[in-house]
């Protein structure tokens, strides 16, 4: 009798596996030499600043922070943001030197949304952005 570790992947028999492993169930238990510390799991290292990570995903999300600053908010023009989202969030902040406030910042967003043409069957007659 035995199960496949969750860590390493073995076949480990039942015996490898301590009382509080085994009960957590197939697909969730660890073989002794994983919880011991004597698996290594598999790392993901950076290209650009050598970190390594523990999975493919924490590294992607790390990714973000070597894009270029090359999206331009669209109310003041300023470039200095990552993606389109956190220009939208430097709008929404009300920090924007363009914008001079929250209140004026989501007016700039409803001019700006209004004068995509995509933007309009989304748009009502008056803003609706509020705290």
């Amino acid at each position: 009798m035995g199960r496949y570790c969750s860590d390493c992947g073995d076949w480990c028999s039942n015996s490898m596996f301590s009382g509080n492993q085994w009960r957590k169930g197939d697909g969730y238990s660890r073989c002794k030499d994983c919880v011991s510390g004597g698996y290594q799991h598999q790392s993901y290292q950076c290209g650009e600043c050598y970190r390594e990570f523990d999975s493919q995903n924490e590294l992607n999300m790390h990714m973000q922070v070597h894009r270029p600053r090359n999206v331009a908010c669209p109310v003041c023009g300023e470039r200095r943001f990552r993606s389109g989202a956190n220009a939208v969030q430097h709008v929404e902040s009300g920090y924007c030197s363009g914008c001079r406030g929250r209140d004026n910042a989501r007016r700039q967003i409803y001019d700006f949304a209004r004068s995509r043409r995509g933007m309009q069957p989304f748009l009502s007659g008056t803003p609706l952005l509020t705290n």
